[in-house]
């Protein structure tokens, strides 16, 4: 059994641009007037916030959210980004350069074509020397991700930020890959937060997670990190509950939320 104290939480989607915004939307069904079509992220110089991709913006938005809502300093902090299809946008667009006009392939998206260009951004905008993980694993991408997180406490880190978020996908390879829109999430995960805050315990187990029909789920569910949406519904309920992440083929990652620090007590390390 792994486990961690959630001492800050990020999130972003279409119309709800942070947590307090999601949580409210799941309590009256109202999205925020005037959200943003996608964030700025405040990490970043002006010129640099206009240029970046909107998957690098909503991962960076919802990071830096989770750490101010844990009062913590992102330098210090490894961090894990998770994400099934990176920027699906740049992917396409360059397949379809390369395929025509290779010479004319523009460095700027080139540069923001890799799969780890949203955690360089975080390690470059917060000066951050600490180990930054990029990982994909399709529809399991985000309890790969937890998974991770949650490994590096184990393993002996007191702190590890996740964010996990995934952006619209169009061109051939959409018409495989399907996601649509922007939606982000991050956690901030410890081994002794504040006491107030919920105690996540975790493993792995055989099995398949139960089709999501919550508030969110329906308003997001056609993004591809739309998997880690119950577990961000359940943390808006602040009950106790349990959640079924999808972890790849017959596999769950079986998640408990449980309240304050007390329940840390209960995990057998």
């Amino acid at each position: 059994m792994l486990a961690a104290q959630i001492e800050g939480i990020g999130f972003w989607a279409p119309g709800l641009p942070s947590w307090q915004a999601a949580r409210d939307f799941i309590r009256t069904g109202s999205l925020a007037a005037d959200a943003p079509r996608r964030p700025s992220p405040q990490l970043l110089p002006p010129n640099e916030r206009r240029r970046t991709p909107d998957t690098v913006a909503i991962a960076l938005d919802v990071a830096l959210a989770a750490c101010h809502a844990a009062g913590r300093d992102p330098a210090t902090l490894p961090s894990v980004f998770a994400s099934t299809h990176g920027d699906h946008a740049i992917t396409d667009y360059m397949c379809e350069t390369l395929a025509r006009e290779p010479r004319t392939v523009s460095p700027t998206r080139f540069h923001n074509s890799v799969h780890n260009a949203a955690s360089g951004y975080w390690t470059i905008g917060t000066r951050s020397h600490r180990p930054a993980t990029a990982i994909s694993a399709l529809d399991a991408s985000f309890a790969q991700g937890l998974l991770e997180a949650l490994l590096q406490l184990a393993a002996g880190e007191e702190a590890v930020l996740l964010a996990a978020y995934d952006g619209n996908a169009n061109g051939p390879v959409g018409r495989q890959w399907h996601s649509k829109g922007l939606l982000a999430g991050a956690l901030l995960l410890s081994q002794s937060g504040a006491e107030t805050g919920p105690v996540l315990q975790a493993e792995l187990v055989d099995g398949v997670p139960p089709p999501a029909d919550g508030p969110l789920s329906r308003h997001a569910g056609s993004n591809a990190m739309a998997p880690m949406l119950p577990l961000f519904e359940a943390l808006a309920h602040g009950a106790p509950a349990a959640v079924a992440l999808a972890a790849g083929p017959g596999r769950v990652l079986s998640v408990t939320l449980l309240p304050g620090a007390a329940a840390m007590e209960s995990v057998d390390a």
